[in-house]
């Protein structure tokens, strides 16, 4: 006859108890924060210093204006995920991530959009093309300090702000009008260099559908053309402007300053 191991027998009873002692004791936490009222909500917002699209008030407000009073309301009765959701559809809003502790707090944490370019189309409709490369509206109380880009650009932005400019180019049908991807090269480059950010300000895309630039200092115009060699043009540009420019006069000496041909800078006198 087996001998019956009443020690082992023993050993696990004990455990069976334990894991349910922690399966009740889990289970009472649980419905304890599912019952706790919010009391605070902080609201922390990222890379405020370079954009001022949004404020603690503006968060609160948007949540607000969806009627998700949070306030007094008990955990069980929100949802963190659709809230995040709600304010991740913010047009200011980059991401947003939302927790709650034990103390009935909160915390919602914002990484706001950060635009690169200001796009003026020929309508004169307006709006932003921001560091994700998607599609960004403007703010009514706050206008960022980029480059601004006009002329021939024909996208609107109520039927392209769903897509990225990554997006539109790879579009069989938008890339055929699309400039916002010759822009954005043009762009990021540009901020992409010290000396060339604080040269250049404005871009004009012609009827040719060509590139021109406008510098901050100085009425002269820069043809740059396409967007080929753009590298290699952007580093005529600066060699003609630190060397070629180094006098007195020579600032408002020329009209235009044409980059399309190569290893050459042919510039027109007033």
């Amino acid at each position: 006859m087996k001998k019956i191991n009443y020690k082992r027998i023993i050993v696990t009873l004990l455990w069976i108890i334990a894991i349910g002692g922690i399966s009740a004791s889990l289970a009472f936490v649980s419905a304890s924060e599912r019952n706790i009222a919010v009391k605070n909500i902080s609201v922390s917002i990222f890379n405020n210093d370079e954009n001022l699209f949004l404020s603690e008030k503006d968060v609160k407000d948007f949540l607000i204006a969806r009627n998700d009073t949070l306030i007094e309301s008990r955990y069980k009765n929100i949802s963190i995920p659709q809230i995040e959701k709600a304010l991740n559809s913010h047009p200011a809003i980059e991401v947003a991530e939302v927790s709650a502790d034990l103390n009935g707090e909160v915390k919602i944490d914002v990484k706001q959009r950060t635009p690169v370019c200001r796009i003026i189309n020929m309508d004169g409709e307006s709006y932003y093309i921001d560091s994700q490369n998607k599609l960004m509206p403007l703010n009514q109380n706050y206008s960022a300090r980029v480059i601004v880009a006009s002329g021939n650009i024909t996208e609107p932005y109520s039927r392209r702000y769903q897509f990225t400019v990554d997006q539109i180019k790879g579009n069989k049908i938008f890339k055929e009008i699309s400039v916002l991807d010759d822009v954005l090269d043009v762009v990021q480059h540009i901020n992409g260099d010290t000396v060339l950010s604080a040269l250049l300000h404005q871009i004009y895309v012609n009827n040719d559908k060509e590139i021109e630039l406008f510098p901050a200092v100085g009425d002269n115009k820069i043809i740059f053309g396409s967007t080929e060699s753009l590298a290699e043009k952007f580093n005529k540009l600066k060699l003609f402007y630190t060397q070629g420019l180094n006098k007195s006069d020579s600032w408002t000496k020329y009209s235009t300053i044409n980059l399309k041909y190569k290893n050459l800078v042919v510039c027109t006198k007033k």
